[in-house]
């Protein structure tokens, strides 16, 4: 499985798998949330770069995560972007591709269109390598 379908899995399994986290969400999604009620969260657009070596497969990843949420302030999200950060930090891989090192690369916080909501988008780099076949 490529590296970036078996981590992004990865990274929405151990999301949903955060009681913390998913205590502060009404849910957490791979992709568009379509009719969502906020607070949500979206694991959304990931680009993939060759971080290999020799006779060492790797992949450098940068994901998104966003979180949505209503209010005069953007006080929750901070705690829920915690979580996220813990989460990540975290991660070990999934499907055949280990977790060497994942990093928070930028982190933006903006009010959206609509009155009174606010978006948290995290930009994370995770850098992975195959393991080898038993």
């Amino acid at each position: 499985m490529s590296a970036e379908v078996a981590v992004r899995g990865a990274v929405v399994e151990a999301l949903r798998g955060d009681a913390l986290l998913m205590a502060g969400l009404n849910g957490l999604f791979d992709g568009a949330a379509g009719r969502a009620s906020a607070p949500y969260g979206v694991v959304g657009e990931s680009l993939a770069a060759d971080w290999g070596a020799k006779e060492v497969e790797g992949r450098e990843l940068t994901l998104t995560v966003s979180l949505f949420d209503v209010g005069e302030k953007p006080a929750r999200l901070a705690a829920l972007l915690t979580r996220v950060d813990a989460v990540l930090s975290a991660l070990e891989g999934g499907e055949g591709w280990r977790v060497v090192s994942a990093r928070l690369l930028r982190s933006r916080l903006s009010r959206t269109g609509a009155r009174d909501r606010w978006q948290a988008l995290a930009d994370y780099r995770l850098r992975v390598v195959r393991e080898p076949s038993a």
